[in-house]
């Protein structure tokens, strides 16, 4: 296998980069850095109480100074938040450092995979599923925007997910690639 560039996964919250890319990691010998769990573990806090501290424009500054700093590594999977492709600037430093991976999910699946997740400030409301379908309208188009490969999680094993990804990022690195 050739040298992989690093994989940097987006999609929405429940669309499984997190599980995803700890495996991912593990297949391919990488460290695995979730953006958000190094945003919690510099700030001392977790995000809800970021959100409720600085807002949402102040997390997103943190998030974007995380990107930055992550994206600057070699040889790694990075999982980034739902919302990290919301600024122009994140979505070119995450185009430029690597092979990006969309990881498509329906709000369905979100719904039934966030239900009892307390940590997601966004969700904290009753009309989770408005929120999630105003969501995916508009970030879909900015995930797609910035990824080079898109990926299905609905209905399939994270380790299906992962060998899915191996073999597509692998024909963009290598392209004469064939598999036997």
């Amino acid at each position: 296998m050739s040298v992989l560039p690093n994989i940097i996964l987006v999609g929405p919250m429940g669309a499984g980069k997190s599980t995803i890319g700890r495996l991912l990691a593990a297949e391919i010998s990488r460290e695995f850095l979730d953006s958000d769990h190094e945003i919690q573990a510099r700030c001392g806090a977790d995000i809800p109480w970021i959100f409720d501290v600085e807002g949402e424009a102040g997390f997103r500054a943190r998030e974007s100074q995380m990107i930055a700093e992550l994206a600057g590594r070699s040889e790694v999977v990075i999982a980034t938040g739902g919302g990290a492709v919301l600024r122009e600037d994140n979505r070119r430093v995450l185009r430029d450092s690597g092979s990006v991976i969309y990881l498509y999910t329906t709000v369905s699946q979100q719904l039934r995979r966030t239900a009892k997740d307390r940590n997601r400030p966004l969700l904290q409301r009753d009309d989770r599923r408005q929120v999630l379908e105003r969501m995916f309208g508009e970030r879909d188009p900015l995930y797609r925007a910035t990824s080079d490969i898109v990926v299905r999680t609905d209905r399939r094993g994270p380790r299906s997910v992962v060998s899915d990804i191996l073999r597509r990022v692998q024909s963009l690195t290598d392209p004469l690639h064939c598999k036997a």
